[in-house]
């Protein structure tokens, strides 16, 4: 594995303490407009869904470990986040696809904002080459609510990349995606996270249509995938949900 990237000219990471400020003034301003347009586009979707939630086993529902040479200092891991662990699969089955699972990972890995819904969210890279994906990159994702951040690329495969949330993000924890070939292709989000901290977790709780703004933008990107496989979908799109109840590290 490579080491960390230089970063672009002119991006700085703001300390936590400076991130937290700054990023709650933000999501202050946007809140409303993002909350607005989610709503409006929620209440209009007809994509069949099935979405099932339960309680889980922090034992078998916590995050995978960091894969070997992985340095964890800069990372924000669930262990350290608030709130519950919420251990999220997004699923898509793709029928008739032209493109294999390596080709639509490959067009994803140059530039993961080829199926990021532009109203919703922005994969910003901040940190290694364009048009190519290698563990040790960075992005920002920028998203209407409090869920963007910075995040860090911890390991890639010819069908699949898995991100982890750094120092500073709002959420904490690890996210992947992966595509599977077959008859008919399927393609999978995958995430492991927690709150980053007391005042998110109190946001994504207390406020039911924030888990609806983050719901709406992974069904998005699952759409967009369809379309990059040119596919079609194959039955409904399918949202698992395990929560796992954990203590705070500093309660």
């Amino acid at each position: 594995m490579r080491g960390v990237p230089s970063r672009r000219p002119g991006y700085r990471r703001l300390v936590p303490g400076e991130l937290a400020r700054r990023r709650r003034l933000a999501t202050a301003a946007r809140w409303p407009l993002g909350v607005g347009l989610t709503s409006w586009q929620y209440l209009w979707r007809t994509t069949p869904m099935r979405r099932k939630e339960e309680a889980g086993e922090a034992a078998s529902n916590t995050a995978p470990p960091l894969p070997g040479g992985v340095a964890s200092e800069e990372l924000q891991t669930h262990d350290g986040g608030s709130g519950p662990l919420l251990h999220r699969v997004y699923r898509v089955t793709i029928a008739n696809a032209t493109s294999s699972a390596a080709e639509v990972m490959q067009r994803m890995q140059a530039n993961p904002d080829c199926v990021s819904p532009s109203e919703f969210a922005q994969f910003i890279k901040v940190a290694g080459a364009e048009m190519e994906m290698c563990a040790g990159d960075e992005f920002v994702v920028r998203m209407p609510g409090p869920w963007d951040g910075p995040v860090r690329v911890i390991d890639v495969t010819p069908t699949s990349f898995r991100f982890a949330t750094l120092k500073g993000h709002l959420e904490a924890g690890q996210i992947e995606f992966r595509a599977h070939d077959g008859q008919p292709l399927q393609f999978e989000i995958e995430s492991w996270a927690r709150s980053g901290d007391r005042f998110s977790a109190f946001l994504f709780d207390r406020l039911p249509m924030a888990k609806e703004v983050q719901l709406h933008m992974w069904i998005c990107v699952l759409e967009r995938v369809v379309k990059l496989a040119a596919g079609e979908r194959s039955g409904p799109l399918e949202v698992y949900t395990r929560r796992v109840e954990m203590a705070d590290r500093d309660a």
